[in-house]
């Protein structure tokens, strides 16, 4: 049997394995701000591949998703995190043994499915464009409606956070305040 390499099979193997690396790595660095980029990496992979697979409406929305979620977990790591940006060394994983537990049960579990479910064959017609038709099942008429109020949270979401405190992230002495005081003006 001849195995014909298609540009489809190579660009699936080129998303495939830095998806799973950068999704491995996650659990391998020792800093909460690598872990993030690398999670962000692994779904910018994933949405790759779902625009290989022509599902652009979903590769594109996983991009912004994403995107925007790392870059809202990126900001308040650095405002809220004991250390500077999430970059000193951490342990990221606890509970080893218990984890390495579950994740080989669920991958057990999700293969056995895969291989005892019978699968039925596609029986209707292929619409014109797949990619528009599920976005207007999920949407429906209202996706510029939710991409305005996606950028309007996150603005609200930095703006609050500002507005938060006067003194800043480092306890700004230069005013004349200290954390004893604490006294946001």
């Amino acid at each position: 049997m001849t195995v014909t390499v298609t540009w489809e099979m190579v660009a699936f193997l080129v998303l495939a394995v830095p998806a799973v690396g950068c999704g491995i790595l996650v659990f391998l660095v020792d800093s909460m701000a690598r872990a993030t980029f690398l999670l962000l990496a692994s779904f910018l992979f994933v949405a790759g591949e779902m625009i290989l697979l022509d599902a652009a409406y979903l590769g594109v929305l996983t991009v912004l998703m994403m995107t925007v979620e790392m870059a809202i977990m990126a900001v308040f790591m650095i405002m809220f995190m004991m250390n500077p940006a999430g970059l000193e060394p951490m342990t990221m994983i606890h509970n080893q043994r218990g984890a390495l537990v579950i994740s080989v049960g669920v991958f057990v579990a999700l293969t056995a499915a895969i291989l005892v479910v019978p699968w039925s064959a596609f029986g209707g017609e292929r619409p014109a464009d797949p990619t528009r038709q599920l976005g207007e099942s999920i949407m429906g008429g209202k996706m510029l409606v939710m991409m305005v109020i996606g950028v309007a949270l996150f603005t609200t979401i930095i703006a609050a956070t500002v507005l938060a405190t006067a003194r800043g992230r480092y306890d700004d002495h230069d005013r004349g305040q200290s954390a004893r005081d604490g006294g946001d003006r």
